[in-house]
C-alpha cells in the first residue's frame, strides 16, 4: 500500500538566527541555533531545508561547509545563496561562501571565497544586506576590531575588551561585486549615517537601501533611514507622518510592491516579543499598523522573505526573550498575504481543499494543470494531517493533566 502523502512531509527543526532565501518557488533554510538545557548548540552546516509550498525537504551539503553558526547573514543573486560573517563557539567570522541553489544534479556545494580582491569587513554578526547590481551592500552588525582598527564607524561595548580587541557596533558599508570578486567600502557622499547598530533589519526598494530599528548599548531604536545606492548618499533620519513602530531589535523589514515596505516582530525595548505588523508606504511617508495579526505568534530573530504572488514567508525565530529565557524557538512557517491571490492560485487551492469531492473530475484536467493540482492536493493533505496530529497531541496533554 502506498504512503500516506501527508507523512512524507517533515519541517525544519526550530531555530532562530537562521538565514533564509527565496529563488524561483522554493524557499532554503541554512543555519542558525537551538537551546538545550541553557546551552546554544548551532545547527548543521551540512544541511539545506528546501520548501516548495511549505513542504520540506533536506539535502545534505558537500564542499567548503561553512561553520556552523547564527547571525550570518545570507542572500539570494541569480540563483547563488551568500553567506557572510556570523557567530560560532570560536568567535566572529568575517568570511564568505556561497552555494549554487539551481543545481542539476541535486548536489549542493558549498565554495568558500578565498581569491578575492580588497579587504573585506571585520569579523561581526547581526548585521544586513542589500542587494543591489549583482553586489552584496553590507551594513553594520556587531563584532570585535583590533586597536588600530577603532574609527568613528565603531561604537565600543565598554563592557568587552580584552588587551588590544575590541567588541562593539558599526555603520560602515562594504560592497562584495560578485562579478569581479572585488571587495570594496564606497566613500560615503553625503548625509547624515545611521547611528552604529545590530540586530538591524534592512530592504531594498528601487536604487534605495532601507534600515530600521536595531540596537546599540542598552538602546534599541525604531529609526529609518535609507542610502541612495547609486550616489552614495544618506537620507538622516526619515521623518515619519503619524503613528510608528515602537523601538525594537531582531525584527524583519521585507519589500512589497514597488513603495512598499513590511515590518514584522522584534524584541521591544522593554524585552517584550512582538508580534505586530506594519506597512510603511514611501509615496505617503507614514506607517499603518496590520489591525488583524494574531497576538499570539510573536517572533524575534526569524528570517522574512518574498514569495511569488506577494505573501511575506516568516520561518523560524523565537517566540520569548533571547536574552533572558531562551527556550522558546519555532519551527512553524507564518504566511501573511499582503494583496491579493491570483485567480489561479485560488482555482487551485479550492481544488486541493475539496479533492475527495473532485475526485473523479481531477483525472480529466489537461496533463500541465493536473501537475499543479496534485501538487495542491498534497499540500492541503499535509496541512489537515499536522492540524489533526497537533489536535490529537493537544487532546492527549489535556487527558493527561486530568
Amino acid at each position: 500500500m502506498a504512503a500516506d502523502p501527508a507523512e512524507q512531509f517533515c519541517v525544519a527543526e526550530e531555530r532562530s538566527g537562521h538565514c533564509a532565501v527565496v529563488d524561483g518557488n522554493f524557499l532554503y533554510v541554512w543555519g542558525g541555533y537551538v537551546s538545550i538545557e541553557e546551552n546554544e548548540v548551532y545547527l548543521p552546516n551540512d544541511e539545506l531545508w528546501i520548501y516548495e509550498m511549505d513542504s520540506g525537504t533536506m539535502h545534505l551539503m558537500e564542499g567548503e561547509l561553512p561553520t556552523s553558526m547564527s547571525g550570518s547573514c545570507g542572500a539570494s543573486i541569480n540563483g547563488k545563496l551568500y553567506i557572510f560573517g556570523g557567530f560560532d563557539d570560536k568567535g566572529y567570522s568575517n568570511r564568505l561562501y556561497y552555494v549554487n541553489l539551481r543545481t542539476k544534479t541535486g548536489t549542493y556545494r558549498w565554495k568558500k571565497i578565498t581569491n578575492f580582491k580588497g579587504q573585506p569587513p571585520t569579523p561581526r554578526d547581526k548585521l544586513s544586506c542589500w542587494v543591489y547590481k549583482d553586489r552584496l551592500i553590507y551594513f553594520g552588525g556587531y563584532g570585535c576590531r583590533k586597536h588600530n582598527e577603532l574609527s568613528d564607524c565603531f561604537d565600543v561595548h565598554d563592557a568587552f575588551w580584552e588587551g588590544q580587541i575590541f567588541w562593539g557596533w558599526h555603520n560602515d558599508v562594504h560592497v562584495f561585486d560578485t562579478t569581479t570578486q572585488t571587495w570594496s567600502q564606497p566613500a560615503i557622499r553625503g548625509g547624515d549615517p545611521p547611528q552604529p547598530r545590530a540586530a538591524h533589519t534592512c530592504a531594498v526598494l528601487g536604487n534605495k537601501g532601507y534600515i530600521f530599528g536595531g540596537r546599540v548599548l542598552q538602546t534599541r531604536m525604531n529609526d529609518l533611514h535609507c542610502l541612495n545606492l547609486d550616489t552614495w548618499t544618506w537620507s538622516g533620519r526619515i521623518n515619519i507622518s503619524g503613528e510608528k513602530p515602537k523601538d525594537r531589535s531582531w525584527h524583519t523589514l521585507t519589500p512589497i510592491g514597488d513603495d512598499r515596505l513590511f515590518l514584522f516582530g522584534g524584541l521591544s525595548s522593554d524585552n517584550v516579543p512582538l508580534s505586530d505588523g506594519w506597512i510603511h508606504s514611501i509615496t505617503t511617508n507614514g506607517w499603518k499598523q496590520l489591525t488583524h495579526l494574531p497576538k499570539s505568534r510573536p517572533r524575534l530573530w526569524h528570517t522574512a522573505c518574498l514569495g511569488k504572488e506577494g505573501e511575506v514567508m516568516v520561518f523560524g525565530g523565537s517566540k520569548d526573550d533571547l536574552l533572558f529565557m531562551d527556550t522558546g524557538h519555532c519551527s512553524d512557517l507564518l504566511i501573511f498575504q499582503t494583496q491579493p491571490y491570483s485567480l489561479l492560485r485560488l482555482c487551485l487551492d479550492c481544488i486541493g481543499k475539496n479533492a475527495a469531492l473532485l475526485g473523479n473530475q481531477i483525472p480529466c484536467l489537461p496533463s500541465k494543470l493536473l501537475q499543479e493540482v496534485l501538487k495542491k492536493i498534497t499540500f492541503w493533505a499535509a496541512v489537515t494531517h499536522r492540524q489533526e496530529r497537533k489536535a490529537e497531541t493537544e487532546r492527549q496533554s489535556q487527558l493527561n493533566t486530568t
